[in-house]
């Protein structure tokens, strides 16, 4: 049996329609890797217009330079996991003290789920007013996993 999962904005969509036109449902921001990459990367977490246009012209030179596998790349090795805790390879050896290369398929599904806020994963205490369910995401991104495939990474040319 197929089972189709709706995208996060459709069921907003669909609950605010539910709940009459006075349901209050806010919708999770939209920025991209690479915006979040840029803010991460080069600017400060202000909330303001100058900074807003700094990461917009930041975005645009990234992708103009990068392809998206190395923005990706960048990205999951310089996000904040926790605490201190820097890159995909530190979360692996912290969380489960594995290199990532040796995550399961349950342990790479933990670390993904947590990527929408990293931190929040960690200490709450980052995140007191966010509502995630990290085993519902966990579950959903296993569910998914096996519908994805993947590019073959090449491999390192031995070096002489």
């Amino acid at each position: 049996m197929l089972r189709i999962c709706k995208k996060p904005r459709e069921k907003n969509k669909e609950q605010a329609h539910q709940h009459g036109s006075q349901s209050k449902i806010a919708l999770r921001g939209g920025s991209t890797i690479t915006q979040q990459l840029a803010k991460n990367l080069f600017l400060s977490s202000e909330q303001n217009y100058f900074r807003k246009t700094q990461e917009l012209i930041i975005t645009g030179l990234l992708e103009l330079m990068l392809t998206k596998q190395r923005i990706f790349e960048i990205y999951l090795n310089s996000v904040e996991w926790g605490e201190g805790v820097f890159g995909i390879g530190a979360a692996s050896v912290h969380y489960f003290g594995v290199s990532p290369e040796n995550l399961s398929r349950e342990q790479a599904a933990i670390l993904a789920a947590a990527l929408p806020a990293p931190k929040c994963f960690d200490k709450t205490q980052y995140c007191r007013r966010a509502n995630f369910n990290f085993p519902a995401r966990q579950d959903f991104i296993l569910e998914n996993m096996d519908r994805v495939v993947l590019a073959p990474v090449p491999k390192k040319a031995a070096s002489r």
